[in-house]
């Protein structure tokens, strides 16, 4: 692996690198973060004015610096690095100084001193003079002014005051308008003993922001000007700590510091809560007060009161041999001598009687020195003396969402939390799984192994108990548990209670403390084992929750119509539509063979769920089982996910569709449902060709006089696919979106869904993007809700063309870039080619055209803006119409772009009458990207 230095002159590990041009190639690449950069972009960002052979001149930089890279690469076979992709360059970068600093922001005071030791320099200080650097530059330096100041403040929390006067000093005589770094800097000098330097900083600080910047002092600034003044307690070292998520306890541990004699307090919590890694926080902040601290583990099997005797030696003093009454004594009396002192008994829960008896003696004296005893200990203490001397108690349970956010980031937070309960060491080993490539519904390593040591404490009888209580889920009916176990299993829970493995949320009904832990149960069943117990819990279901019915018979693998029926109305019931298609495929399984009921069922969960593909060889399959018109209309029917794309994304497919639904029509003359259902499939699948609007129309007719609104709102979405015959149409789609919100509003989610789409559609082309922005984020909560998964497709396009709209055209790149990555493997094919290099035309303009692209369908309508002018104007003239959809108003756009290019008449008549409709809109009715004003193509095609 590469690492890459960008925190001072460039270096990519022992890699010898060329000239100045090819440093910056390296330098450009590296700025991109892993995405591609077109060679064009290159050429432009390494040349004011590109010379001859600009091109090939990249090509050998990128050639030399493949080879610099990558030394050992083996002749003739493709980089794994610098690799090409299209009509570009991306370094797959995985270890980069910069990057590496960034994710150290957040740590502790080690981890900052770390993260500033990787500054060499100013950051890509030769490229300077770089427009594309300057950005990245002024970024990193910010980051590091803060990175400054987060570590004046962590240095501040453990006592280190002087130390931080030096640094902030220094760090404000180059930066005098770090409103922060003055308040920091009072602060550490108030701490000193120096108040009237700390005020003397204060006046510093209001000179230098008015001199600078024009401005008073923020309201921070002046609160700790008045809280010096007032001496306030507030100023006072607090017990604040880099620990994530524990400022509370904490403070409660503050609460034990004596002020003359003992202190006592009790930290306690399950295995891997974090009751340690606290002792440690606050050992730290009462080293920076001054205090002396001391450790002590108690170990099982360890000599008699050895905790104690680690204490007494890392006092410097040995214990000598008397009997335990004078021995007590001693200990007590070198502790006192020590103080003030802190003393941390880590696993009291294994402490020996001589250990708790000289616990005792501390508490039966009365010292003369500050003394604080802090235990940690996974359960009650028996020690009569030590309740009686009422510790403060601190019960440590785990992080919340939040802290485990602050753990991991905002990205899998959630579920993080939800499978571990925030226990500290649960959330870093499965944060290391997913690192390592592994599944966040999977189990870690260390995790599965910790939990096995402890089971095995448990008698077998109880073990059995908890792996049946796993079949039941997370959440444990004890009535249920125990007629799966055939005998009283109270007995069992109150040792798995005890030991931390479940807890009882209500008489009967128990709860294990992690889904770690039943996951851990869980898969220690075996296959065979678990089957067998799923099927006896479905045996002795009580009828209601056909949910938990059909999750039992499923993971039983039972055949048989009871096991059918649960299952597949527990499909038809479920709103995940992932889950539905596991309901789907389980009752097909037990029912031993295709069944066209069950199959038209998994077809409609498929396509909700994303997989397109699949969704439409089971379609296949169901039309080829139906026999007669009634079970082929059944089929056909019973099918209507929404679309919102007009481009046909599997021709064959609808033509076998289209060609079934009008065998079939005349067995359905009835103005009747059926019959309007058949003719909004015909008028869906055969979308963008604008042929079809008839049969939508009837079928909106139908639907309207039977009041249906489920048919109504496939009615509309078959209507709207056939509004695109020409520009300037924007309205129209908007009204049918409104109406499908009405129609559809918390009764047809996919429908709800598909009008808020369309909205953003029709509102991008009317430039009303305040409401566009409400409707793709209404959408994207429907979304996050009811499991949509290709929702957030056309919503990431949509926050790239506002984006681009912006005029943030870097920005847009790379937000264009993602949406479109996001889009392969979907089984939307005619989203796939061509999208995006019409995206980064609408960003870069037609003098950007590379047609060694993959413009996919469009590459006809672009070849014109590239070509020379002769051959450019042939294919220009040759162009079509194009097929009737959302792409013909780009299309238009881009004839008007060759027509303005070649200056040819005829070609400025043709556009102009294609876009002159549109005159008041955006060319963004895609709502993916935008040509901008069509006005403006207008004007220049009169010009």
């Amino acid at each position: 692996m590469v690492t890459f230095g960008v925190l001072g002159p460039l270096t990519a590990g022992s890699a010898r690198l060329g000239g100045p041009k090819q440093r910056a190639v390296l330098a450009r690449l590296l700025v991109a973060r892993r995405r591609v950069v077109p060679v064009r972009t290159l050429v432009d960002d390494l040349w004011e004015d590109p010379p001859d052979g600009a091109l090939g001149t990249v090509q050998t930089f990128v050639g030399a610096l493949r080879k610099a890279l990558e030394p050992d690469r083996p002749p003739r076979t493709p980089s794994t690095l610098l690799v090409t992709e299209g009509a570009g360059y991306a370094l797959l970068a995985s270890d980069v100084d910069a990057w590496r600093f960034e994710e150290m922001l957040g740590g502790d005071l080690s981890v900052l001193d770390g993260a500033l030791a990787l500054w060499r320099g100013p950051a890509y200080a030769e490229f300077a003079g770089f427009h594309w650097a300057r950005a990245e530059i002024d970024r990193l330096e910010e980051l590091r002014l803060v990175a400054v100041e987060r570590r004046a403040a962590a240095a501040l929390a453990v006592g280190r005051s002087a130390e931080v006067v030096a640094d902030l000093r220094a760090h404000l005589a180059g930066h005098p308008w770090r409103e922060k770094a003055w308040s920091l800097l009072a602060l550490a000098l108030y701490r000193e003993g120096r108040q009237g330097d700390a005020l003397g900083a204060v006046r510093e600080a209001r000179h230098a922001l008015v001199e600078n910047l024009g401005v008073d002092p923020g309201e921070e600034l002046r609160a700790l000007e008045s809280d010096i003044l007032a001496q306030s307690p507030r100023l006072r070292p607090s017990p604040e700590s880099s620990l994530v998520g524990r400022a509370d306890e904490l403070a409660l541990l503050d609460t034990a510091v004596p002020a003359a004699g003992l202190g006592l307090a009790l930290v306690t919590g399950e295995a891997g809560v974090g009751k340690t890694a606290l002792a440690t926080a606050f050992t730290e902040l009462l080293a920076g007060r001054g205090w002396r601290t001391v450790w002590a583990r108690c170990q099982e099997d360890a000599p008699v009161a050895w905790p104690w005797q680690q204490v007494v030696e890392a006092l410097g003093e040995g214990l000598v041999a008397m009997d335990r009454f004078q021995l007590r004594l001693s200990i007590v009396s070198t502790v006192e001598s020590a103080a003030p002192v802190l003393v941390v008994l880590d696993d009291l829960h294994q402490a020996d009687q001589e250990t708790l008896a000289v616990l005792a003696a501390f508490t039966g004296r009365v010292l003369s020195g500050r003394v604080l005893i802090v235990a940690t200990s996974r359960s009650a203490v028996p020690s009569e003396a030590l309740a009686r001397a009422e510790p403060v108690r601190v019960q440590l349970d785990g992080l919340d969402e939040e802290a485990v956010a602050a753990l991991v980031g905002p990205r899998d937070a959630r579920v993080i939390h939800q499978r571990t309960g925030g226990n500290p060491f649960y959330v870093k080993e499965l944060c290391r799984l997913v690192a390592s490539g592994g599944d966040l519904g999977s189990v870690p390593a260390g995790v599965r192994d910790v939990l096995r040591r402890r089971l095995a404490g448990l008698p077998p009888e109880a073990r059995t108990v908890l792996h049946q209580a796993s079949v039941l889920g997370r959440d444990v009916e004890v009535d249920l548990l125990a007629a799966l176990a055939g005998h009283d299993v109270l007995d069992a829970l109150d040792l798995a209670i005890e030991a931390g493995f479940v807890v009882e949320v209500a008489p009967g009904h128990a709860r294990f403390t992690h889904e770690l832990v039943r996951d851990t149960l869980y898969e220690d069943v075996s296959l065979t084992r678990r089957a067998r117990w799923h099927a006896a819990v479905a045996e002795v279901l009580r009828p209601g929750d056909v949910q938990v019915l059909a999750h039992h018979h499923a993971l039983a693998g039972t055949r048989g119509a009871e096991a059918v029926r649960a299952l597949a109305e527990a499909a038809e019931e479920n709103r995940s539509p992932r889950e539905a298609v596991r309901l789907w495929r389980a009752a097909l399984a037990a029912a031993g063979s295709e069944r066209l009921d069950l199959l038209t069922g998994l077809v409609r969960a498929l396509a909700v769920s994303g997989d397109l593909e699949g969704a439409r060889e089971r379609r296949s399959a169901a039309l080829r089982l139906a026999e007669g018109p009634q079970e082929v209309a059944e089929v056909i029917g019973s099918f209507d996910v929404p679309g919102i794309w007009t481009t046909n994304d599997d021709p064959a497919h609808s033509a076998e569709l289209v060609a079934a639904a009008e065998r079939i029509l005349p067995a359905f003359p009835g103005p009747d449902a059926t019959r309007a259902r058949l003719l909004a499939t015909i008028a869906m699948e055969e979308r963008g060709t604008g042929a079809r609007l008839e049969q939508a129309r009837e079928a909106e007719a139908i639907a309207r006089e039977l009041g249906d609104p489920a048919l109504l709102a496939f009615a509309l979405n078959a209507r709207f696919m056939h509004t695109f015959h020409r520009t300037g149409l924007a309205p129209e789609r908007a009204a049918i979106g409104r109406e499908l919100l009405e129609v559809a509003s918390g009764r047809l989610v996919t429908h709800e869904v598909l009008g808020h789409l369309i909205l953003v559609q029709a509102c991008s082309a009317l430039a009303d993007f305040g409401t566009a922005d409400r409707h793709a984020a209404a959408a994207d909560r429907l979304a996050q809700r009811h499991d949509l998964p290709l929702v957030s497709l056309f919503t990431d396009w949509y926050a790239a063309l506002k984006l681009a709209a912006a005029g943030k055209t870097t920005e847009a790149d790379s937000a264009y870039r993602a949406a479109a990555g996001r889009v392969k493997g979907t089984g939307m094919w005619g989203m796939e080619r061509g999208l995006l290099p019409l995206a980064l035309l609408s960003l870069r303009g037609p003098s950007t055209v590379d047609l060694d692209d993959d413009w996919g369908p469009h590459l006809d309508w672009v070849r014109p803006l590239a070509l020379p002018h002769d051959e450019a104007l042939k294919a220009a003239r040759a162009l079509h119409g194009g097929p009737a959809d959302l792409l013909a108003e780009v299309r238009a756009c881009l004839l008007a772009m060759a027509a303005i290019r070649l200056r040819d008449d005829e070609l400025k008549q043709r556009a102009h009458g294609l876009l002159s409709p549109a005159a008041n809109e955006l060319a963004a009715g895609t709502g993916l990207f935008t040509f901008g004003p069509v006005s403006g193509y207008l004007e220049q095609l009169r010009g």
